[in-house]
């Protein structure tokens, strides 16, 4: 499950750390409001025996809020996405969001306006096109791969396979590249993250393409990388 928060910014802009660095904790927060337990297991050793998290989002976007070089503007009119394939960690975020009338997001207090869960779309065919409003980050042997690399959607496919495994679902999967966007880097916590934005095909069982379309592509998917759209 994948929801749509409404929210309003109480400061006219957003430390550009911030976008994607305060994504975890608030994410975490949510959770650990209604399950510790389930929090800490998630932060210190991962889902399902593996070191992945099943959780996603998009960071705030605010449509409209007037550009200016070098910051993130804000407004009283904004949204972010999140959701988690894995219906306990869902119902917690819900039920967290729920209960909030405000969200720290970093140094940036946000109102919350409203909560609407979005439906994922028609998977039954086993065929999507995903496209990604954030970065997808990818690695391998410790370096930041790129759309152009040799090997990348091989990398990607392997990536989508090993969330598969942690959610106990059909891992066979065929991916392809259709269009990539630019190059991208952001402060995220201590570390920097690269990648670029993606339209991609995927051949998939419909229950992995829907845990896709609520979890994201890549890695980083809980510091708001690799969002579908």
């Amino acid at each position: 499950m994948r929801f749509r928060v409404d929210v309003a910014a109480l400061t006219p802009q957003m430390e550009w750390p911030d976008v994607h660095g305060a994504a975890r904790g608030v994410i975490y927060d949510l959770v650990r409001g209604q399950d510790s337990a389930l929090a800490t297991e998630l932060h210190d050793i991962g889902w399902n025996g593996t070191p992945l998290r099943p959780l996603g989002l998009c960071p705030p976007v605010f449509p409209g809020a007037p550009r200016k070089k070098g910051t993130y503007a804000t407004s009283n009119r904004g949204m972010l996405r999140l959701g988690s394939p894995v219906p306990r960690i869902a119902a917690c975020l819900l039920a967290g969001l729920g209960g909030a009338n405000e969200l720290r997001w970093g140094r940036t207090p946000l109102r919350v306006n409203g909560v609407q869960m979005e439906a994922p779309p028609e998977h039954s065919s086993g065929v999507a096109v995903f496209e990604t409003v954030s970065p997808v980050v990818l690695k391998h042997d410790d370096r930041f791969l790129l759309p152009e690399d040799t090997g990348y959607e091989e990398r990607l496919a392997h990536n989508i396979r090993h969330k598969a495994d942690a959610l106990g679902v059909a891992s066979e999967t065929e991916v392809e590249v259709l269009k990539a966007g630019h190059r991208r880097m952001f402060r995220a916590g201590k570390g920097l993250r690269i990648g670029a934005p993606l339209t991609v095909r995927v051949h998939a069982s419909p229950a992995l393409l829907d845990a896709l379309y609520d979890w994201g592509l890549g890695l980083a998917n809980n510091q708001g990388f690799g969002w579908v759209k």
